[in-house]
Protein backbone atom coordinates (compact mmCIF):
# COMPACT_ATOMS: atom_id res chain seq x y z
CA UNK A 1 0.00 0.00 0.00
CA UNK A 2 1.30 3.48 -0.83
CA UNK A 3 2.09 5.71 2.14
CA UNK A 4 -0.53 8.30 1.09
CA UNK A 5 -3.21 5.63 0.80
CA UNK A 6 -2.23 4.17 4.16
CA UNK A 7 -2.39 7.52 5.95
CA UNK A 8 -5.73 8.37 4.41
CA UNK A 9 -7.18 5.00 5.36
CA UNK A 10 -5.72 5.12 8.84
CA UNK A 11 -6.97 8.65 9.42
CA UNK A 12 -10.48 7.65 8.37
CA UNK A 13 -10.40 4.55 10.54
CA UNK A 14 -9.20 6.45 13.60
CA UNK A 15 -11.45 9.46 13.17
CA UNK A 16 -14.32 7.73 14.94
CA UNK A 17 -12.00 7.14 17.91
CA UNK A 18 -10.91 10.78 17.93
CA UNK A 19 -7.22 9.93 17.42
CA UNK A 20 -5.39 12.88 15.79
CA UNK A 21 -3.59 12.29 12.51
CA UNK A 22 -0.41 13.63 14.15
CA UNK A 23 -0.36 10.48 16.26
CA UNK A 24 0.36 8.50 13.09
CA UNK A 25 3.48 10.45 12.19
CA UNK A 26 6.68 9.55 14.00
CA UNK A 27 9.16 12.29 14.89
CA UNK A 28 11.56 13.02 12.05
CA UNK A 29 14.57 12.51 14.25
CA UNK A 30 15.72 11.28 17.65
CA UNK A 31 18.71 9.60 19.23
CA UNK A 32 18.21 5.85 19.07
CA UNK A 33 21.50 5.20 20.86
CA UNK A 34 22.75 7.38 23.71
CA UNK A 35 26.28 7.00 25.01
CA UNK A 36 28.28 8.44 27.86
CA UNK A 37 31.97 9.26 28.04
CA UNK A 38 33.28 7.54 31.17
CA UNK A 39 35.13 10.69 32.20
CA UNK A 40 31.67 12.00 33.17
CA UNK A 41 31.49 9.27 35.83
CA UNK A 42 35.20 8.95 36.58
CA UNK A 43 34.73 9.05 40.36
CA UNK A 44 32.19 6.26 40.28
CA UNK A 45 34.34 4.26 37.86
CA UNK A 46 37.35 4.53 40.15
CA UNK A 47 35.25 3.27 43.05
CA UNK A 48 33.72 0.36 41.14
CA UNK A 49 33.86 -0.01 37.36
CA UNK A 50 31.58 -3.04 37.08
CA UNK A 51 28.99 -1.52 39.41
CA UNK A 52 29.07 1.78 37.55
CA UNK A 53 28.65 0.18 34.13
CA UNK A 54 25.67 -1.76 35.49
CA UNK A 55 24.15 1.50 36.76
CA UNK A 56 24.64 3.22 33.39
CA UNK A 57 22.98 0.34 31.56
CA UNK A 58 20.09 0.46 34.04
CA UNK A 59 19.63 4.18 33.37
CA UNK A 60 19.24 3.34 29.69
CA UNK A 61 22.59 4.16 28.11
CA UNK A 62 23.45 1.90 25.20
CA UNK A 63 27.07 2.96 24.64
CA UNK A 64 30.11 4.04 26.62
CA UNK A 65 33.31 5.69 25.51
CA UNK A 66 36.21 4.00 27.25
CA UNK A 67 39.14 5.82 28.80
CA UNK A 68 42.31 4.07 27.73
CA UNK A 69 44.09 7.24 28.88
CA UNK A 70 42.92 6.27 32.42
CA UNK A 71 43.99 2.64 31.85
CA UNK A 72 40.33 1.62 31.89
CA UNK A 73 40.16 2.30 35.64
CA UNK A 74 42.29 -0.75 36.37
CA UNK A 75 40.40 -3.17 34.10
CA UNK A 76 42.30 -5.29 31.61
CA UNK A 77 41.02 -5.57 28.04
CA UNK A 78 39.65 -9.01 28.96
CA UNK A 79 37.82 -7.57 31.97
CA UNK A 80 36.44 -4.67 29.94
CA UNK A 81 35.12 -7.12 27.36
CA UNK A 82 33.47 -9.20 30.10
CA UNK A 83 31.90 -6.10 31.70
CA UNK A 84 30.47 -4.95 28.37
CA UNK A 85 29.05 -8.39 27.68
CA UNK A 86 27.49 -8.60 31.16
CA UNK A 87 25.79 -5.20 30.88
CA UNK A 88 24.88 -5.25 27.19
CA UNK A 89 26.74 -1.98 26.68
CA UNK A 90 28.71 -1.29 23.50
CA UNK A 91 31.98 0.64 23.34
CA UNK A 92 32.23 2.17 19.87
CA UNK A 93 35.09 4.46 20.93
CA UNK A 94 37.89 4.97 23.43
CA UNK A 95 39.90 8.04 24.35
CA UNK A 96 43.65 7.54 24.28
CA UNK A 97 46.72 9.71 24.66
CA UNK A 98 47.86 10.98 21.24
CA UNK A 99 51.30 9.47 21.87
CA UNK A 100 49.64 6.03 21.67
CA UNK A 101 50.02 6.16 17.89
CA UNK A 102 53.79 6.30 18.27
CA UNK A 103 54.17 3.05 20.23
CA UNK A 104 52.53 -0.38 19.81
CA UNK A 105 49.83 1.11 17.59
CA UNK A 106 49.10 -2.17 15.83
CA UNK A 107 48.50 -3.85 19.21
CA UNK A 108 46.11 -1.08 20.29
CA UNK A 109 44.20 -1.47 17.03
CA UNK A 110 43.97 -5.22 17.51
CA UNK A 111 42.59 -4.72 21.04
CA UNK A 112 40.06 -2.19 19.80
CA UNK A 113 38.88 -4.57 17.09
CA UNK A 114 38.52 -7.34 19.69
CA UNK A 115 36.26 -5.05 21.73
CA UNK A 116 34.08 -4.30 18.71
CA UNK A 117 35.10 -0.66 18.55
CA UNK A 118 35.00 1.73 15.61
CA UNK A 119 37.03 4.71 16.85
CA UNK A 120 40.25 5.35 18.72
CA UNK A 121 40.13 9.03 19.65
CA UNK A 122 42.79 11.33 20.99
CA UNK A 123 41.24 13.90 23.36
CA UNK A 124 43.72 16.56 22.25
CA UNK A 125 46.95 17.29 20.51
CA UNK A 126 50.00 17.92 22.71
CA UNK A 127 49.89 21.38 24.31
CA UNK A 128 52.65 22.78 22.10
CA UNK A 129 50.31 22.44 19.12
CA UNK A 130 48.44 25.52 20.37
CA UNK A 131 51.58 27.60 19.76
CA UNK A 132 53.16 26.07 16.68
CA UNK A 133 51.78 25.52 13.20
CA UNK A 134 54.62 23.12 12.49
CA UNK A 135 53.68 20.93 15.46
CA UNK A 136 50.08 20.76 14.24
CA UNK A 137 51.30 19.71 10.80
CA UNK A 138 53.65 17.14 12.34
CA UNK A 139 50.81 15.53 14.28
CA UNK A 140 48.48 15.69 11.30
CA UNK A 141 51.03 13.67 9.33
CA UNK A 142 51.33 11.21 12.21
CA UNK A 143 47.54 10.81 12.32
CA UNK A 144 47.46 10.14 8.59
CA UNK A 145 50.02 7.37 9.02
CA UNK A 146 48.19 5.94 12.03
CA UNK A 147 44.94 6.15 10.08
CA UNK A 148 46.34 3.90 7.38
CA UNK A 149 47.05 1.24 10.00
CA UNK A 150 43.67 1.72 11.69
CA UNK A 151 41.76 1.27 8.44
CA UNK A 152 43.40 -2.13 7.95
CA UNK A 153 41.68 -3.16 11.18
CA UNK A 154 38.36 -1.64 10.15
CA UNK A 155 38.87 1.23 12.60
CA UNK A 156 39.11 5.01 12.45
CA UNK A 157 41.48 7.30 14.27
CA UNK A 158 39.89 10.56 15.39
CA UNK A 159 40.72 13.76 17.24
CA UNK A 160 38.55 15.52 19.84
CA UNK A 161 38.66 19.23 20.61
CA UNK A 162 39.48 20.95 23.87
CA UNK A 163 38.28 24.55 24.55
CA UNK A 164 41.47 26.14 23.17
CA UNK A 165 41.57 24.11 19.98
CA UNK A 166 39.42 25.76 17.32
CA UNK A 167 42.20 27.37 15.27
CA UNK A 168 44.61 24.41 15.49
CA UNK A 169 41.72 22.09 14.59
CA UNK A 170 40.98 23.99 11.37
CA UNK A 171 44.60 23.49 10.33
CA UNK A 172 44.67 19.89 11.52
CA UNK A 173 41.59 19.04 9.45
CA UNK A 174 43.07 20.75 6.39
CA UNK A 175 46.26 18.68 6.77
CA UNK A 176 44.64 15.28 7.39
CA UNK A 177 43.08 12.90 4.89
CA UNK A 178 39.31 12.48 5.45
CA UNK A 179 39.66 8.91 4.16
CA UNK A 180 41.93 8.15 7.13
CA UNK A 181 41.15 10.60 9.95
CA UNK A 182 37.85 11.68 11.46
CA UNK A 183 36.86 14.22 14.09
CA UNK A 184 34.89 14.11 17.34
CA UNK A 185 33.21 17.44 18.01
CA UNK A 186 32.83 18.33 21.67
CA UNK A 187 29.99 20.85 21.58
CA UNK A 188 30.52 22.19 25.09
CA UNK A 189 34.28 22.58 24.73
CA UNK A 190 33.80 24.57 21.55
CA UNK A 191 31.31 26.83 23.34
CA UNK A 192 33.68 27.35 26.28
CA UNK A 193 36.43 28.22 23.84
CA UNK A 194 34.26 30.93 22.26
CA UNK A 195 33.25 28.95 19.18
CA UNK A 196 29.92 28.26 17.52
CA UNK A 197 29.15 24.52 17.14
CA UNK A 198 26.62 25.07 14.36
CA UNK A 199 29.08 27.16 12.36
CA UNK A 200 31.82 24.57 12.93
CA UNK A 201 29.47 21.81 11.81
CA UNK A 202 28.62 23.72 8.64
CA UNK A 203 32.30 24.18 7.81
CA UNK A 204 33.40 20.66 8.69
CA UNK A 205 30.24 18.65 8.21
CA UNK A 206 32.02 15.86 6.33
CA UNK A 207 34.63 15.39 9.07
CA UNK A 208 32.43 15.25 12.20
CA UNK A 209 31.61 11.60 12.84
CA UNK A 210 31.06 11.50 16.59
CA UNK A 211 30.05 13.99 19.26
CA UNK A 212 30.44 14.87 22.91
CA UNK A 213 27.18 16.37 24.07
CA UNK A 214 27.49 18.87 26.87
CA UNK A 215 25.88 22.20 27.65
CA UNK A 216 27.19 25.34 29.32
CA UNK A 217 26.10 28.03 31.74
CA UNK A 218 25.34 31.53 30.42
CA UNK A 219 28.89 32.89 30.66
CA UNK A 220 30.35 29.73 29.08
CA UNK A 221 32.81 29.19 31.91
CA UNK A 222 31.71 25.66 32.79
CA UNK A 223 29.38 22.90 31.77
CA UNK A 224 26.09 21.93 33.39
CA UNK A 225 23.27 19.44 32.98
CA UNK A 226 22.05 19.37 29.38
CA UNK A 227 18.57 20.66 30.21
CA UNK A 228 19.97 23.60 32.20
CA UNK A 229 22.41 25.00 29.64
CA UNK A 230 22.00 27.84 27.18
CA UNK A 231 22.89 26.01 23.96
CA UNK A 232 20.11 24.64 21.74
CA UNK A 233 21.17 21.01 21.45
CA UNK A 234 17.95 20.05 19.70
CA UNK A 235 18.63 22.38 16.77
CA UNK A 236 22.24 21.24 16.65
CA UNK A 237 21.40 17.54 16.55
CA UNK A 238 18.76 18.15 13.89
CA UNK A 239 21.49 19.68 11.69
CA UNK A 240 23.78 16.64 11.85
CA UNK A 241 23.47 14.53 8.70
CA UNK A 242 23.15 10.75 9.14
CA UNK A 243 23.15 11.18 12.91
CA UNK A 244 22.12 7.55 13.45
CA UNK A 245 25.57 6.51 12.17
CA UNK A 246 27.51 8.85 14.47
CA UNK A 247 28.12 7.96 18.14
CA UNK A 248 27.00 10.58 20.65
CA UNK A 249 28.36 10.63 24.19
CA UNK A 250 27.16 12.69 27.16
CA UNK A 251 30.14 14.27 28.90
CA UNK A 252 29.34 16.56 31.80
CA UNK A 253 32.73 17.07 33.41
CA UNK A 254 31.59 18.93 36.51
CA UNK A 255 28.79 17.38 38.56
CA UNK A 256 27.78 17.23 42.20
CA UNK A 257 26.61 13.64 41.82
CA UNK A 258 27.88 11.94 38.68
CA UNK A 259 25.23 9.24 38.35
CA UNK A 260 22.36 11.58 39.18
CA UNK A 261 23.53 13.97 36.46
CA UNK A 262 24.08 11.05 34.09
CA UNK A 263 20.45 10.01 34.60
CA UNK A 264 19.15 13.57 34.11
CA UNK A 265 21.19 13.97 30.94
CA UNK A 266 20.01 10.64 29.54
CA UNK A 267 16.37 11.50 30.20
CA UNK A 268 16.77 14.89 28.54
CA UNK A 269 18.27 13.41 25.38
CA UNK A 270 15.76 10.58 25.34
CA UNK A 271 12.96 13.12 25.32
CA UNK A 272 14.29 15.14 22.39
CA UNK A 273 12.62 14.80 18.99
CA UNK A 274 12.85 16.94 15.88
Amino acid sequence: MHRRTFLASAAAALASRHVPLSALVAPAGKLDRIGIELYAVRGAMRAGPERTLEALAKIGYTDVELLWSFKNFGQSIKEVKASLKATGLKAPSAHMAPETILTEWEQRCAEAKDLGMTYLTAPSLPSEANKSIEVVKLWANRFNSAGEVARRYGLWIALHNEPSHEKPIDLFLAETDPKLVRFQLDVGNLLMGGGDPLDFLQRHRARCWSFHLKNVVADRTKDTELAKGVFDLKTFLAAVPELDQKPCFVEQEGSGDELVSAKENYQYLRGLAW
